[in-house]
């Protein structure tokens, strides 16, 4: 199966290498390609890196989505990507979002099996938390299936645990909510800033509804496999 890449393009070498650290914790399986600094190491951005990350990140054959972190870090990339074949060049999108939320959110889509264009989109959602009662309001028609769950992990709904919810939650066909935020979208849940003690509502609709909430509430209960329960 085809898998998208994602390349991180900054000015700082440290800046771009500690995001993608950052984002692997939730995709340990993506491949993810930090191009930052100079040739020299310095301050600034490197064509022959970016190209040569572009290169790394596209192997996997589903496309590569880049994420940059000022504008000729994104001048540099746009270059980079002039320069490929006709072929590559359509699959490779130069996204406009913030560079650590980006990348986690980009990441997890990655990971679940995402498209390009949704992988690119997850990127894009990073900007913040939208209305907290929309995603409910758009669930699919049809009988809805609750429960709820307690977490139990000592710190909470934090990254990690939340990226294993939404992958888990993004193997379903079903529109699921947590605590009224689609439990598809890594920034939405991170959002909800959910502590050990707090109470995980689930919701959802469509097809495997009832699996899906059934499995989510047995994620949250087992404290996502984290030590140091409470």
């Amino acid at each position: 199966m085809a898998s998208v890449g994602i390349v991180i393009v900054s000015h700082s070498s440290k800046i771009a290498e500690g995001t993608v650290e950052l984002a692997r914790q939730m995709a340990p399986t993506t491949t993810l390609v930090a191009a930052g600094g100079t040739d020299a190491g310095g301050i600034g951005t490197s064509f022959d890196a970016v190209s040569a990350a572009l290169g790394t990140a596209g192997r996997g054959g589903g496309g590569v989505v880049v994420l940059c972190d000022l504008g000729s870090a994104v001048l540099t990339s746009e270059t980079a990507v002039e320069f490929l074949d006709d072929a590559e060049r359509e699959r490779v999108l130069v996204v406009d979002a913030p560079v650590v939320e980006g990348a986690v959110a980009a990441a997890v889509a990655a990971e679940t099996g995402g498209t390009l264009a949704q992988v690119a989109d997850a990127a894009r959602s990073a900007t913040g938390v939208a209305d907290p009662h929309a995603d409910e309001r758009e669930l699919r028609g049809g009988d809805a299936v609750e429960r709820s769950a307690v977490l139990v992990n000592a710190t909470g709904l934090h990254a990690r645990p939340a990226a294993e919810l939404v992958t888990h939650a993004s193997r379903f066909q079903a529109d699921v909510t947590v605590n009224g935020v689609d439990a598809k979208s890594l920034l939405r849940i991170m959002g909800l800033g959910l502590g050990v003690g707090s109470t995980v509502s689930l919701m959802a609709t469509g097809p495997d509804a009832q699996q899906a909430v059934d499995d989510l509430v047995e994620l949250v209960e087992s404290g996502f496999g984290e030590a140091g329960q409470a």
